[in-house]
């Protein structure tokens, strides 16, 4: 269904909200807001269609990691009847079709700006309004303003000396071609090994004459096991789909499958291989949940651990190949654990090498290929950049943000990011950051913490309405409170022990190194959003129309 034109106007474009981003979160938020309370919305993207990070991100075995039937808007049981995956694991082109499907179900295309990207967004005290630029030159303007431009958005790219010498291509997963990139008989680079990379490097190795991969720092994963879904199983989860909705809401992670109640520690040697193994041939994120203490205890994470470098061991045939790629310096699970499909086994291939960039830096990228500190040299057609994003601040800092007293959002968040609930940021009336900094977000199945956000900032502005309220903001106190929750969360935890992490910051240079999201579990942090709610939202301060909220 095609969008219907924006009429053009001069001034500005007033709106009741505006929405950055019509990804999952944006077009759920669209949908609460326009058609729930009935207010006039306008998202506003800069891609020229839906879906946001499936818009984006198209690079080769781009690959969900959350099984189908849980990566789904569950607030509509008419969209959850009427639509079908075809895998376990969807791949970016089904997800993008699902989230077209959704868009058109709901006719929300009629009121999103595409091909627009925010540039600038300014609270401006005496109108109480948001006034945001945008790069095609209109203005815009709103009481509320709500971010929903995902945590895994905006792509870090290295500075590597020599790129723009190189006479190949260079491409970044998160912003591949849309017309695809053909690596038929060319001879490819591709730089860093996580989730992305380790997804693009069994496709990259069907076509390209040679692939190098160079590996900063090893990583687990674990085999997904995908498959197509029969017609049984879509129709189970059809007729349950209560049921595993009341699962995701109720575990840590926001997936249809509980935390086992075991400690890894408490039963025999055979009986704690049996399970792992188990998990490992049934596949999936699953694994991370054999035994309640694998991301509590260093010791039961060892378990874990050792258990998954066995089976890169016996996967990989070179010995020299599997001790680099099993040479991981970070707990099992501390950072992203990804899902592959025949990502070790990739390594068999005479196509493939593995250089260890942590042992050998890369000096620089020449006209020809990559060197290396130590003089090694590699030719090289294309370059693959797999070394992820600017996680959780990067998207809301890039858009230039200031709040009260033209506050810059980058100043403010100087030290790292300081939220309440991850929702709001004091001096930043009526900012909403779905799935922001401080919240589950990334730690969990995405839709779920998707959907508890919106409601609640749903039911926020429908209570300030209610009330005749004109602004929320959270406190200085709260915020302060807040962070350190979930510092103490994330120290519960063996995360922080993953020097490396993004959840940390620790992949772009220069970003403060603080522990972003919430490990505290999706179904506690519900609970706790439910509850400030109920009691009229403590930690944050509102004021009428025409009153200013004491800085």
């Amino acid at each position: 269904m095609p969008e219907a034109p924006i009429p053009p106007d001069a001034a500005e474009d007033r709106f009741d909200a505006l929405v950055i981003g019509a990804g999952f979160a944006g077009l759920y938020q669209l949908h609460a807001l326009r058609d729930r309370l009935g207010l006039r919305v306008r998202v506003l993207e800069a891609a020229d269609g839906v879906g946001g990070t499936w818009w984006w991100n198209r690079y080769p075995g781009a690959r969900c990691d959350s099984e189908s039937h849980a990566y789904a808007f569950y607030f509509s049981d008419d969209l959850l009847q009427s639509w079908d995956w075809s895998e376990r694991y969807p791949q970016q082109p089904e997800i993008l079709r699902y989230l077209n499907h959704v868009a058109n179900r709901l006719d929300l295309k009629r009121d999103i700006a595409f091909g627009t990207r925010v540039t600038q967004a300014r609270w401006d005290e005496a109108a109480g309004l948001w006034r945001v630029a945008t790069g095609t030159g209109r203005r815009y303007a709103a009481p509320f303003l709500i971010t929903a431009v995902g945590c895994l958005s905006s792509a870090n790219i290295p500075d590597i000396p020599g790129a723009a010498d190189f006479a190949g291509t260079i491409h970044h997963t998160g912003e591949w071609p849309h017309d695809g990139v053909d690596f038929t008989g060319k001879r490819v680079g591709m730089i860093g090994t996580g989730s992305t990379g380790i997804q693009a490097a069994p496709v990259l190795a069907e076509t390209a004459a040679h692939l190098t991969v160079f590996q900063r720092t090893a990583n687990y994963s674990i085999p997904a096991r995908n498959r197509p879904l029969d017609d049984a199983f879509k129709r189970w989860a059809k007729d349950n789909a209560a049921e595993i909705r009341a699962a995701m809401h109720s575990t840590t992670n926001g997936h249809p499958w509980p935390l086992g109640t075991r400690s890894a520690l408490e039963v025999g040697a055979e009986e704690r291989e049996a399970a792992f193994r188990a998990a490992w041939e049934k596949g999936g994120l699953a694994l991370r949940a054999t035994f309640r203490d694998i991301l509590t205890s260093r010791a039961a994470n060892d378990t874990a651990a050792d258990f998954i470098k066995a089976r890169i061991r016996e996967v990989v045939k070179d010995p020299a190949t599997a001790a680099k790629l099993a040479d991981i310096d970070h707990p099992f699970a501390t950072k992203r654990p990804p899902i592959d499909t025949g990502y070790f086994e990739t390594f068999n291939r005479d196509n493939v090498d593995l250089v260890d960039i942590r042992a050998d830096p890369i000096a620089r990228i020449t006209p020809t290929g990559i060197t290396l500190r130590s003089g090694a040299e590699y030719a090289l057609d294309g370059i693959v950049f797999a070394t992820g994003f600017d996680a959780m601040t990067g998207a809301l800092l890039r858009m230039d943000i200031a709040g009260r007293g033209a506050l810059p959002l980058a100043e403010a968040w100087a030290a790292g990011p300081r939220t309440q609930l991850g929702l709001q940021v004091p001096g930043f009336p009526n900012l909403f950051t779905i799935t922001g900094p401080g919240s589950p977000s990334v730690l969990t199945n995405m839709p779920v913490a998707i959907e508890q956000h919106v409601e609640w900032i749903t039911d926020c502005i429908a209570h300030l309405r209610r009330e005749g309220l004109a602004t929320i903001e959270a406190t200085d106190d709260a915020a302060e409170a807040w962070v350190a929750h979930v510092n103490d969360a994330a120290n519960a935890t063996l995360m922080p022990q993953a020097g490396h992490s993004w959840y940390l910051g620790a992949n772009v240079p220069g970003k403060p190194r603080v522990f972003m999201p919430y490990a505290g579990g999706m179904a506690r942090y519900r609970v706790i959003c439910a509850d400030v709610a109920a009691q009229g939202y403590p930690g944050f301060v509102t004021a009428p129309q025409g009153e200013r909220v004491p800085a």
